[in-house]
């Protein structure tokens, strides 16, 4: 429901950003009975509805939508949702939820006071909030490398965000550049219309869709993947920073094997390394980068044979993976005028904005440094960071488990406050009612 403007009131709890995360924690402050407010830039959604190509679709199957109070209520829970589905399905659950949203209020500055009081500054005005929840996700300024500032003039240059149809493009071939999930997408999605299309590959590892008659997906749920914390590994900040394994939700789901693009006439390169005018450089990895990405698929397989030979599961056996096509060469570069090429599509991700967030909790990088979203400043917050306890974090698997932890976390200390007359007064005995194990 529409919350009054907060300018110049006070709240036990401020949450920034009225995405999946910021309307999951806020469902979990209202079953405790604490009152707060979720403020949005724009409107509830609006990555969904505004950075989504149009035949975008999720490629988790639709069971794994589990908003708290909400899981998914549609008739295909192993098909997976399209654009306009999530963005129906994020509707329903303002609706269910009846969160107190502002939107249109954009947060421009967070300090905390000497008293333990954060001060919000938005771009109506300041309010103020004895906890704060930072709900934004990690994707928010479009990266485009520098490099992009050599093509000609006469080239057209769009952020995989701004991408939404093959129409939307001149006439001509078309370079997409990266290979996560958005870049094979929108490869796929431009090959699938006819369009010549140049892709440079990087790194991103693959999946598969289906293996041994179910949905991979599946098998790595039964197998506790997706339940795994972070502390479990030994080297966590390099898992947060783990490219996602591409693979496609699209007509029932299936592979992307970037093998078979090729062979069907797409051209593939190694990674784009530099831009000279009309020519562009290429590193020598392609044939690695392929090769490499294989081999994550299979190994996901070895792990899921493992699985359902100790589990002795009846499943039907299937034959393994075999390349379609090999590079018989590694084109290290490429004439934009000779082969057509009229537009780039920059696939190259996005980078963290906090710096509104003006309290000391990053780390050299710019992360935000956290245990399962509570920071060292007590009373501060983040939610829907990637890998922020596990792999679902920040998506609607397990978004929300991470936001009943936090709200049990507010709700410990709001009521340690009112013992101690301070959030930082948690010493002693009081320390174990927070629950950050």
């Amino acid at each position: 429901m529409s919350a009054r403007r907060p300018v110049g009131a006070h709240y036990p709890v401020a949450v920034v950003g009225g995405g999946q995360a910021g309307l999951s924690v806020s469902y979990c402050l209202r079953e405790r009975g604490i009152e707060h407010i979720v403020v949005e830039r724009d409107r509830a959604g609006h990555e969904w509805r505004e950075r989504r190509w149009d035949s975008f679709c999720l490629v988790t199957p639709n069971w794994q939508c589990k908003l708290p109070g909400y899981p998914y209520q549609g008739d295909d829970p192993d098909g997976f949702m399209v654009r306009d589905e999530i963005i129906r399905y994020l509707e329903e659950y303002v609706a269910f939820s009846r969160p107190p949203l502002v939107e249109g209020l954009a947060v421009t500055g967070l300090r905390r006071g000497a008293d333990g009081v954060f001060e919000l500054a938005t771009t109506e005005g300041k309010f103020t909030a004895d906890q704060v929840v930072v709900a934004t996700g990690p994707y928010h300024t479009p990266s485009v490398p520098r490099m992009a500032e050599r093509l000609p003039a006469g080239v057209e240059q769009i952020h995989s965000s701004r991408y939404r149809n093959p129409e939307q493009l001149p006439d001509g071939a078309v370079l997409v550049v990266g290979t996560g999930q958005s870049g094979c997408q929108i490869a796929e999605d431009l090959h699938l219309a006819g369009r010549q299309v140049h892709l440079a590959v990087g790194s991103a590892p693959r999946v598969a869709r289906f293996y041994r008659g179910r949905d991979c997906v599946a098998w790595l749920d039964e197998m506790g993947y997706y339940a795994r914390g972070i502390d479990e590994f030994d080297d966590a900040g390099a898992v947060r920073m783990r490219v996602n394994h591409y693979v496609t939700g699209r007509d029932g789901g299936r592979d992307i094997d970037l093998r078979a693009f090729a062979r069907d006439g797409m051209r593939l390169y190694g990674r784009l390394t530099g831009i000279d005018g009309v020519r562009l450089d290429f590193a020598d990895d392609l044939k690695v980068n392929l090769d490499r990405a294989d081999a994550v698929a299979e190994g996901i397989k070895d792990s899921i044979d493992a699985h359902i030979t100790a589990r002795r599961v009846n499943a039907p056996v299937e034959p393994r993976y075999i390349p379609v096509w090999e590079p018989s060469e590694q084109p290290a570069a490429l004439d934009l005028k000779a082969s057509g090429i009229t537009s780039v599509i920059w696939s190259t991700g996005f980078t963290r904005d906090h710096r509104w967030v003006e309290i000391p909790v990053f780390d050299g990088r710019g992360y935000p440094m956290h245990w399962r979203g509570a920071t060292s400043t007590p009373g501060l917050y983040f939610l829907g960071l990637p890998w922020q306890y596990s792999w679902g974090s920040g998506r609607f698997e397990a978004v929300g488990r991470d936001a009943e932890f936090l709200a049990n976390h507010i709700d410990a200390s709001r009521r340690t406050a009112d013992v101690c007359g301070t959030l930082t007064g948690a010493p002693g005995e009081l320390a174990s009612a927070l629950p950050i194990g």
